[in-house]
């Protein structure tokens, strides 16, 4: 088993996968263990699943750690997958007009005006300042609460979940997303600063709304009370982290600028029941408040083609909240990738210590 593990690896590093082989090991029985609960209909939370911080606290370890074995069935298949992808036809070379050097020469012109007028952005730094760098292993140094936001906190013991190789737990997420949503509340009386983009009007659900609206559906959980003071239907965007059965991080956004039900998974999985869910939610929520359906005219259910994908088998949850975080900005694109998730966690661990995220990248 451990050569078809190998013979795969060097398959996957050959179609341009980059990450070591300890990280492809913990990719493919992450992969193995999402198929086997997709097929058993067990990616769907479950009502036991209401208070996910009594839950996650009770049985940690299912949280945050994977079974370490493949099934050979799946390895065997997994192989065949990438030699018949790798034995596939190749495109045709493209055809070449004779006027080819013009047409190329007037494209780097058009590509030259395009940077000028929309700059390309800059790649992510390796590291924080050496200053902030030491800042943030005191954070990961510190005992008892580490940092405090409205209602949030987290302790010692959530922090060290940015360490590297770690799952997020409820305690970072719901951090994380008050920091965007106090971000979001304070732009609307300051201007953005150090010439950055302003936040959108953006609102967050915590990870518990999801599991009450999965589990017990928009009447039953009360979720009409979750917006007694809020007007969803004013806001720009509605951020919503997205955990199935405990197993795996998404994150999900009501776009009502772009008039979007919008879905980013960085392990690229179907995500229908999100789509269908997040629909009747704005119904009910608008029958609600409004006292009438909701117009899902010109509406659609949107996932990027490029979406970010990891590359392992545990940060799914720092994807989620990258996606979140940008998204809060308007942003139509992602500029991270599995490469700077090293980098993306310690910043994390600075804006939690700090209480407030980072103006620069």
């Amino acid at each position: 088993m451990e050569k078809d593990l190998k013979e795969l690896y060097h398959i996957k590093r050959s179609a341009g996968f980059r990450s070591d082989f300890e990280s492809f090991r913990s990719l493919l029985s992450y992969q193995a263990r999402l198929e086997m609960l997709d097929k058993t209909g067990a990616l769907s939370p479950s009502p036991s699943l209401v208070n996910l911080r009594t839950r996650a606290k009770a049985d940690a370890h299912r949280r945050h750690s994977f079974p370490d074995h493949v099934d050979p069935d799946f390895l065997q298949r997994a192989i065949r997958k990438a030699q018949e992808a790798l034995k596939g036809p190749k495109p045709p070379k493209p055809f070449v007009p004779s006027l080819e050097q013009l047409r190329l020469a007037q494209r780097a012109r058009d590509e030259e005006i395009e940077e000028r007028l929309r700059p390309k952005r800059k790649p992510l730094p390796t590291s924080l300042p050496p200053e902030d760098e030491a800042e943030v292993d005191a954070f990961f140094r510190k005992r008892g609460v580490v940092s405090k936001i409205a209602r949030e906190q987290v302790s010692h013991e959530d922090i060290s979940r940015l360490r590297p190789c770690q799952w997020l737990n409820d305690e970072i997420i719901n951090f994380y997303g008050q920091l965007i949503l106090t971000r979001a509340e304070e732009s609307k009386e300051n201007p953005p600063v150090n010439g950055s983009r302003k936040p959108l009007n953006a609102h967050y659900f915590s990870t518990f709304f999801w599991s009450k609206l999965k589990g017990q559906g928009y009447q039953k959980a009360r979720l009409s009370k979750w917006t007694k003071k809020i007007d969803i239907f004013s806001k720009d965007v509605i951020l919503i982290p997205v955990n199935h059965n405990n197993a795996h991080w998404t994150a999900a956004a009501i776009n009502f600028r772009k008039k979007r039900i919008e879905s980013y998974d960085s392990m690229g999985m179907e995500r229908g029941q999100v789509f269908k869910l997040l629909r009747q939610y704005l119904d009910e929520e608008h029958r609600d408040k409004k006292k009438k359906p909701f117009d899902f005219t010109g509406w659609q259910d949107y996932i990027l083609p490029d979406t970010p994908q990891q590359e392992n088998g545990y940060d799914c949850g720092v994807f989620t909240c990258q996606f979140l975080e940008a998204l809060s900005r308007g942003e139509e694109d992602f500029a991270f990738t599995q490469d700077n998730m090293p980098y993306l966690r310690r910043k994390m661990v600075w804006e939690i210590g700090h209480a407030k995220l980072r103006d620069d990248p």
